[in-house]
């Protein structure tokens, strides 16, 4: 099965589906990278906080499948927003990842409270690894509206991509909005409400008619919305069964269900990044 291919600002292309490997253990990080690459998956999303960019290099490696066919995301972790500290861990990102570049590198966090909230020297660092070819994307996660209208006026270069929490509870519908009208791809976690989303009746239902399971007819309602997903599992039953949402297609009446959902900021489960302090 062909993964749909969405453009990106850079130039480039993103499959529109991939893994996520947010708190994997190397062993379970290695056997489902190992799998997802087997079964056709071709976009990985790690990060330096996740502690296994070594392991998603090694099942990269061990998979057989080119580098060029792989798209590969990581992100620089909290403490490493220094300029400094910002090129000396993307290097190690590059040498644990056994790669002389990734697809795509973002910031993880606006840390309001850190670096005198200066995000835009970490973002002018960025722009470094775009230009010397070792991140062919550069873009950012957990940005709200106001953080990227900041970096777009001090900087050269708009986001390629805004990695933010987003799902039928939670569908941060004004950064979505901006997101859209600036050419910034939506790339959204917690895809599935850490699994809270397959009990809704309303998924239930469409599911029903779809013969499908709720899981995936909420990732269909993602893909249908031109989001980039990157769920995560360990369990090789549920990544084949993620993989094969791409085939459930959803009425406009499905997809308008699901969006009436939306509980606004209520629906949220993860931190907000305007309030979100955590240095690591």
């Amino acid at each position: 099965m062909s993964i749909q291919q969405l453009p990106l600002n850079s130039g480039k292309h993103i499959p529109q589906l991939g893994l996520g490997t947010y708190k994997m253990s190397e062993a379970d990080t290695l056997r489902s990278v190992g799998y997802a690459l087997e079964l056709g998956y071709r976009h990985i999303d790690t990060a330096q906080m996740y502690g296994n960019e070594a392991a998603v290099g090694r099942a990269i490696a061990e998979s057989g499948i080119a580098r060029e066919d792989i798209f590969l995301t990581s992100k620089l972790d909290n403490p490493n927003h220094r300029p400094e500290d910002a090129r000396r861990t993307f290097t190690q990102s590059l040498e644990d990842l056994q790669t002389d570049y990734v697809d795509l590198f973002l910031i993880h966090w606006p840390l309001p409270d850190k670096y005198g909230g200066d995000f835009i020297s970490t973002w002018k660092v960025l722009e470094e690894f775009a230009a010397d070819g070792r991140s062919k994307s550069i873009g950012v996660s957990n940005f709200q509206q106001h953080h990227l209208e900041e970096l777009i006026e001090a900087t050269e270069t708009v986001p390629a991509v805004d990695q933010i929490e987003l799902h039928p509870y939670f569908q941060n519908v004004g950064v979505a909005e901006f997101c859209r009208e600036n050419n910034i791809c939506i790339e959204a976690w917690a895809p599935l409400v850490r699994g809270i989303i397959v009990a809704e009746p309303t998924v239930a239902a469409i599911a029903e008619k779809h013969g499908c399971t709720p899981a995936q007819a909420v990732l269909a309602w993602h893909l249908a919305k031109g989001h980039v997903i990157f769920p995560k599992s360990v369990t090789e039953s549920r990544i084949r069964e993620n993989f094969a949402a791409q085939e459930v297609e959803l009425t406009v009446s499905d997809v308008e269900l699901l969006n009436e959902l939306d509980r606004g900021e209520a629906g949220r489960t993860g931190y907000n990044p305007d309030t979100m302090t955590r240095s690591i």
